[in-house]
């Protein structure tokens, strides 16, 4: 099969014509479509125009100007464009002050030019990640009527709210648990949000998403000569989040071997950029997510124990949407009025038969499988009723079991199970991810391994 791009849209925006070229031969693979362009003004117009995965934006636009500020600036009339843009900031001048303002300011994350390509593709997929976790996760633009993005008004949500008032307040590290979709990374931001931390920074880190490689250099910064391609300082993530609040995503991807890293770093409260031996104190509230089981989290041959006890001091688990389907009707009208209102498109009814089939459906993908289904039920419809044939519901032909059977070559056989859960499921990564028991990033992680 033809190789799909894992993400939609990116947006490059540099005043040097080579640079965007460069990024854009570099960055096809991973997008449907890379965008660039040397003026900032086009590029706040076109977020304002459509949503992209991820934003590159450079620091530095006047000649000989090298303290990012014109960058800065941009970078806030982006954000107003588009609050939940993953925005990364590239510059030629690189520096830790550069990069911390940067940050602060909401930038996702920083590189400097000349970049290696390896680093790049990193950063800028991580942010990717980011990006479409923001507007992808549980009712990511919708709030209910207590001010909380978190959507249902079912007995098993309520318990969910009431655990993160009482904890939010408090600088107590929290543990969130629950399978993919079910909305983690946004009662992530809402322990946030309602904490005496909301000033500071929620600086996220997909720890599916980052090589083993640049785990030292993405968790605690390195110095300029620390290895090759240090050519700038750079904070690392747990740097950055000081005075604020760290989210490490996808906890329980984390290799055994570095886990004690980043204990560590969690009992001192410091960390040493590599490439020095001069520690540095940070001020961070924890908040972890995993999809793994419990009894897989209990195993110290693949999560020590003690590290486990630093993360949840409170735990906070989060109910799959088929054990809360009394919420599946006002989640799928809140999804359908907003994509109603994005797409232009005519209100319509949802007739009794089809609003019993939605709720009787499992949905293996939980919220985030629900609302990519209303989304394709608002552009597809026609007439002046949904019809069920509008909602994805993951029906497929039957998988060629007896092909899996013949050929036990485990690379052909693995090939063969990613190839059928992206087209059963129209390449909805995240779908896809669910139905295969693997996270995203370890989805994104294999499609390259085998070239999909």
């Amino acid at each position: 099969m033809s190789s799909t791009p894992p993400f939609d849209r990116c947006l490059v925006v540099d005043d040097d014509e080579d640079i965007l070229l460069a990024a854009r031969l570099l960055l096809a693979p991973m997008f449907r479509d890379v965008i660039t362009t040397t003026s900032p003004d086009e590029a706040v117009a076109a977020m304002k125009r459509g949503h992209f995965d991820a934003v590159l934006l450079d620091a530095n636009f006047a000649r000989g100007a090298t303290d990012g500020s014109e960058g800065f600036r941009w970078l806030g009339l982006m954000q107003a464009a588009d609050p939940a843009a993953a925005i990364v900031m590239i510059t030629a001048h690189g520096s830790v002050a550069v990069a911390v303002a940067a940050m602060k300011q909401g930038a996702t994350d920083f590189v400097s030019k000349p970049w290696k390509n390896d680093r790049l593709l990193a950063t800028v997929r991580n942010a990717a990640s980011l990006g479409r976790m923001r507007r992808t996760d549980t009712g990511a633009a919708t709030t209910n009527a207590t001010g909380s993005p978190l959507l249902g008004t079912s007995p098993a949500m309520a318990r969910v709210q009431s655990l993160i008032e009482k904890a939010a307040p408090t600088d107590a590290n929290v543990l969130i648990l629950g399978e993919n979709g079910t909305g983690k990374e946004l009662v992530a931001r809402e322990l946030h949000r309602l904490s005496r931390r909301a000033a500071g920074d929620l600086v996220t880190v997909d720890l599916g998403a980052i090589s083993e490689t640049l785990f030292d250099s993405e968790l605690f910064g390195h110095a300029k000569g620390a290895f090759t391609d240090a050519r700038a300082d750079r904070i690392g993530r747990l740097q950055s989040a000081d005075g604020g609040t760290l989210f490490l995503d996808e906890i329980g991807n984390l290799p055994l071997h570095l886990q004690p890293k980043l204990l560590t770093a969690l009992e001192q409260r410091r960390v040493t950029p590599v490439g020095t031996n001069r520690p540095v104190a940070i001020d961070i509230r924890v908040v972890s997510a995993t999809n793994m089981a419990v009894a897989n989290l209990g195993d110290e041959r693949l999560f020590r124990q003690d590290l486990l006890f630093r993360l949840n001091t409170v735990e906070i688990e989060l109910p799959p949407l088929r054990d809360r389907r009394e919420d599946i009707a006002v989640l799928l009208t809140t999804f359908l009025d907003e994509f109603r209102t994005r797409y232009d498109k005519p209100e319509r009814k949802i007739p009794a038969d089809v609003l019993a089939a939605l709720i009787a459906h499992d949905w293996p993908g939980n919220v985030r499988a629900l609302r990519h289904a209303a989304e394709r039920a608002v552009i597809l419809a026609e007439g002046a009723a949904y019809a069920l044939a509008d909602f994805p519901l993951g029906r497929s032909a039957p998988v060629a079991e007896a092909a899996l059977v013949d050929d036990l070559n485990l690379d052909r056989v693995e090939r063969q199970a990613i190839e059928q859960a992206l087209k059963k499921h129209a390449f909805n990564i995240s779908t896809a991810a669910t139905e295969l028991g693997l996270s995203r990033g370890t989805l994104y992680r294999r499609m390259e391994k085998h070239g999909l």
